[in-house]
Parts: structure tokens; sequence; C-alpha cells
């Protein structure tokens, strides 16, 4: 097992710190990335999601429209990853790319995506 020492502190706040003893590194890496986008939440915001909850900065509707924006921005990311796998697989260059997914619209430099 691999061990470590996890430290959630950023500044000057208060930190906890303790050992963590890991026998998956995936388990592992997921936790670090945990850590670092909680370091990266609280440099953008200057506070933690605990000070949030417990000041009432933020109510439980904000919180569900987070989680909805978060979720939809997911499916996005998969449909493209999906799309990027399926043009891999078919060897699709992107002028092929450009004729199966958009219509060009006379007189406009707009694209309308085909689904």
């Amino acid at each position: 097992m691999n061990s470590k020492y996890l430290d959630d502190s950023c500044d000057n706040q208060e930190t906890n710190t303790k050992e963590v003893e890991f026998r998956d590194p995936v388990v592992e890496r997921v936790v670090d990335r945990f850590i670092e986008r909680s370091d990266v939440g609280y440099a953008k915001y200057g506070t933690t999601l605990h000070e949030e909850r417990t000041t009432k900065m933020k109510d439980l509707l904000k919180y569900l429209n987070d989680i909805q924006e978060e979720l939809m921005d997911a499916v996005l990311y998969l449909q493209t990853a999906k799309e990027e796998i399926e043009d891999t697989k078919k060897g699709y260059t992107y002028p092929e790319f450009k004729e199966k997914y958009y219509r060009s619209e006379e007189n406009t430099k707009e694209k309308e995506v085909l689904l």
C-alpha cells in the first residue's frame, strides 16, 4: 500500500492533515485531483465549500442549480468524447467531419449542427 499525507491547506486558512494509505493507485489519483480542485476553487472564490454552506453564502437551490449545470456540461463532454472516438474509428478528416456534422447557410457565417 502507498501512504501519503493529505493536507488541505491553502493560504493562511485552518488546515486538516491526515495520513492515508492507498491500496489502489487509481483512488489515490482521484483523491489528488479532488485536493487540487479544492485548491483551485479556494484560489478562485476565496472560500471553502464548508464556509460557503455554514455561513449560508449559498442556499440549497443554488447548490442544486450548480449541480445541474455541471451535469449538463458533463453530458456535452461525454457526447464530444463519443464523437471523437467514432470519428477516429472511421478515420474522418476535418473536411469529412464538417460535411457530416455541419450545413452551410447561404449569406451567413453561422453553422447549424446536424444531429
